[in-house]
């Protein structure tokens, strides 16, 4: 049997470069990235966005799946790592790499697809949920998978993870992207 190696999009691998320059060790992995790339691509004529843009890998999966008629907005707190991921899109005006806190975005919404990786996610779920357009969807990665229900991590219900699973304005589900990770995956009621 012959397998073939899924091809990685030559942005992704050079803001891995970067990352790996950088020391920065908190990079999207292709499961993930793969998944950004689909929800990018259902949505050709949307307003993208991410919070926590690292060194661009994430943000490099996201323009894989981006449609000629779309936008991809992103925002990286690091100074520098927002500038060398800025680098890597340099030649595309429809990705902006905003430096500063995840808030910036809220100036650029409502998000057909919002990636929500730094800001944001922890601090003020709610305010996520508002950045989204009816329709949109919403992914959030880093989470531990949990048999149980109500989801639970280090024995305790996972209260963040409950908040963006059983919102009353969002159709949400997990999925394992990794034996040991998973991510939520949501979209706005229309």
């Amino acid at each position: 049997m012959i397998t073939k190696e899924r091809a990685v999009p030559p942005r992704v691998v050079a803001a891995e470069r970067v990352a790996a320059e950088a020391g920065f060790k908190k990079s999207c992995i292709p499961e993930v990235g793969r998944l950004l790339s689909l929800a990018a691509a259902a949505k050709p004529h949307g307003i993208i966005a991410e919070s926590g843009t690292g060194s661009g890998v994430g943000t490099a999966w996201l323009h894989s799946g981006l449609g000629s008629g779309a936008r991809l907005i992103t925002v990286e707190r690091d100074e520098e790592l927002a500038r060398r991921a800025a680098e890597v899109f340099a030649d595309d005006k429809r990705v902006s790499v905003l430096t500063g806190d995840w808030r910036l975005l809220e100036h650029h919404a409502p998000f057909d697809v919002f990636f929500c990786d730094g800001g944001g996610k922890r601090d003020d779920p709610q305010g996520v949920v508002e950045l989204l357009a009816p329709g949109g969807l919403l992914i959030l990665d880093d989470f531990t998978p949990s048999p149980h229900w109500p989801p639970r991590f280090d024995g305790e219900v996972d209260e963040l993870r409950l908040f963006y699973l059983t919102h009353p304005a969002l159709d949400a589900t997990e999925i394992l992207t990794t034996p040991a990770s998973s991510a939520v995956v949501a979209a706005r009621r229309l």
